[in-house]
């Protein structure tokens, strides 16, 4: 019958899409909801220690989210093979990259300006989608690139005031750059070649981000800084980074679960549209301050976004 066939026929092209944009929706939520834990844990305490504990908050939230997907798995909710050196071989690249973004996006906010970072990180999309083409035969839709050109046209215009930089602060934007697009990459590589199931990379991933991790927090001095700040040692510094640790869990599936369902250069783009609710939901929980060049940002940037949907539907159409 030819009414049952486009009933099929209409029933899949709607899965087709749904399926990603609950994907991209997923790790939006989990994505903002986590910046929004750790702004408020940052605002809420980083005026009681000298320094910071940047690398340490991730360990503490890995753990969680360690603990977190163990206890499902003991519960029977979820089943992953136990890890073994050969899996943790095979997703160390994942985290090694993980952590090079980290290391060079701290040295980037250490020696460029916020706007000359957000700069280059619509520069970091267009790598990405270079290598998505490159490994993964993304579609170079013109559509697609003038979505590029307008958010990357954007994050210019805001930043017009405030552009300069010197050899150091583009050496370490240019390894923030590639280590990012490097990082997206290798994870949507991994999740189609490494065959455990999700639950079991977010267990490899947080594993693992810890034993990288932790040297680091030590060497840094995070540790002694923790221990020997009494003011962080309270039931609600623990209850937030509690919380955020759960949060990490679910992102940690949704990251996973997004770049599977649609692709490093969707995962990027969504990633650089999350500062938009988070600026805004920043300005009305921490009073955070909005300059009419950071609206014009938001705005472009909507604009570069929904061009860049529009062009995914179509071509998933």
């Amino acid at each position: 019958d030819d009414s049952n066939e486009k009933s099929r026929g209409d029933s899949a092209a709607t899965a087709l899409i749904s399926q990603p944009l609950v994907a991209c929706g997923a790790y939006a939520f989990c994505s903002v909801s986590m910046v929004l834990t750790n702004k408020s844990l940052a605002s809420s305490y980083n005026h009681l220690i000298e320094g910071d504990l940047n690398l340490l908050l991730v360990v503490f939230q890995a753990i969680v989210a360690v603990v977190a997907v163990e206890g499902c798995r003991k519960m029977k909710w979820v089943e992953y093979p136990p890890a073994s050196l050969d899996l943790m071989k095979q997703w160390a690249p994942v985290n090694f990259f993980f952590c090079l973004m980290l290391f060079t996006g701290m040295g980037s906010l250490e020696h460029n300006s916020v706007p000359m970072v957000t700069i280059f990180k619509n520069v970091t999309n267009m790598i990405t989608f270079f290598g998505d083409y490159m490994y993964f035969d993304a579609k170079a839709e013109p559509l697609v690139l003038l979505a590029f050109g307008v958010m990357l046209s954007g994050a210019v215009a805001a930043a017009w005031n405030d552009i300069s930089v010197g050899i150091t602060g583009l050496m370490w934007m240019a390894a923030n750059c590639f280590s990012c697009a490097a990082y997206v990459l290798y994870m949507k590589y991994a999740t189609k070649n490494i065959k455990v199931p999700k639950f079991g990379m977010v267990y490899l991933n947080n594993v693992l981000c810890v034993c990288f991790l932790l040297p680091a927090a030590l060497i840094r001095g995070e540790v002694t800084t923790f221990l020997s700040s009494q003011a962080l040692h309270t039931f609600d510094y623990t209850s937030k980074n509690l919380f955020a640790g759960l949060i990490g869990f679910f992102l940690n599936f949704a990251s996973l679960n997004c770049v599977s369902a649609t692709g490093p250069t969707t995962y990027a783009i969504v990633g650089s549209m999350n500062k938009i609710p988070v600026a805004i939901i920043g300005y009305v929980i921490f009073d955070s301050k909005i300059t009419p060049e950071t609206w014009m940002f938001i705005s472009v940037s909507m604009a570069g976004g929904f061009l860049y949907s529009y062009a995914k539907l179509r071509a998933k159409k």
